[in-house]
């Protein structure tokens, strides 16, 4: 009959010089995925370096073109309406809301308020895309005192400290109480709608 004996163990194997270098490969490939894994941007926020990718931020002054289509009031208590057309010459950016207007009567400052039945979108505009709102008022008195005699009109867009001034030639503006103006501005929204 035959008898088997157990192999006794004499500790741990000597790694051979064809281990060690298999094992050397291994955590070289490894490390040179992670690599290949990594976005490239500070901080892994994916936001990258060296692309100017702005499809998702906001459209700024600086790169947008103005024109401005009034449809004066002709006579006090008549409503009028100055249209802003925004036109991007920049990357593809984003509006949404409303802009921020205010009415300059030469030693006051007012904000216009927004249109409440307004309803508020997010629009991208690819480059040379546009959008407008509009900004409705009811024309005060010709002797300035049954409302504001507004000098100029300034605004700005969203997430952007930039603002652009444009002359007001559209006769005063009425008031409803404590200077508030007679005034309102709609939302954004594409152009021609």
């Amino acid at each position: 009959m035959r008898t088997t004996r157990p192999v006794e163990s004499t500790g741990p194997a000597k790694p051979t010089r064809s281990t060690t270098t298999a094992a050397a490969v291994a955590v070289l490939a490894a490390a040179l995925l992670l690599t290949a894994c990594d976005d490239g941007g500070s901080g892994g926020d994916g936001s990258g370096s060296g692309t100017d990718d702005r499809a998702g931020a906001a459209c700024r002054i600086a790169e947008v073109g103005v024109g401005i289509e009034p449809s004066p009031a002709p006579a006090a208590g008549d409503t009028g309406t100055v249209a802003v057309t925004l036109t991007n010459r920049g990357p593809a950016c984003v509006l949404h809301g409303f802009p921020t207007v205010r009415l300059d009567a030469g030693d006051t400052s007012v904000p216009v308020p927004r249109d409440e039945a307004a309803a508020p979108q997010r629009l991208t505009l690819d480059e040379q895309g546009t959008a407008s709102f509009t900004v409705s008022y009811v024309r005060g008195g010709t002797d300035g005192t049954a409302g504001l005699t507004v000098r100029a009109a300034e605004f700005a867009l969203p997430d952007d400290a930039s603002t652009h001034r444009f002359p007001w030639s559209y006769g005063a503006v009425a008031t409803r109480g404590e200077g508030r103006p007679d005034a309102t501005v709609g939302a954004f929204q594409r152009a021609g709608d």
